[in-house]
């Protein structure tokens, strides 16, 4: 299973990233703005993805959008059945949507 450390560690090595809390839950944001969550039951990450639909459809016991979510691109992932090479594929997802375009520019993909 993914640990939050684990995420963190993860994201360590895109720019800018700052930890932080949201909802009294940790996150990570670019510039201040979000753009991972852990959620409140520890167990599941609220991300930004433009392929949402495909990952829920490829994997629902992994991804999910709760109501809550529904009008935002995110996809909810369940940190005890997603494969760690596809987390950090969408952790950098996540980070190039939120980030200034210039510094998105910046990562390679």
């Amino acid at each position: 299973m993914v640990t939050w450390d684990r995420v963190c560690d993860l994201v360590s090595v895109l720019p800018e990233v700052e930890q932080g809390t949201s909802y009294g839950t940790p996150t990570c944001k670019i510039r201040g703005k979000l753009f991972v969550r852990l959620l409140e039951d520890g167990e599941r990450l609220a991300i930004f993805t433009h392929e949402r639909e495909a990952l829920v459809a490829a994997a629902p016991q992994t991804f999910t959008v709760p109501a809550h979510y529904v009008n935002y691109p995110m996809v909810v992932v369940a940190l005890d059945t997603v494969d760690p090479v596809e987390l950090a594929e969408l952790l950098a997802e996540s980070w190039r949507i939120r980030a200034p375009k210039r510094l998105a520019a910046s990562l390679p993909r």
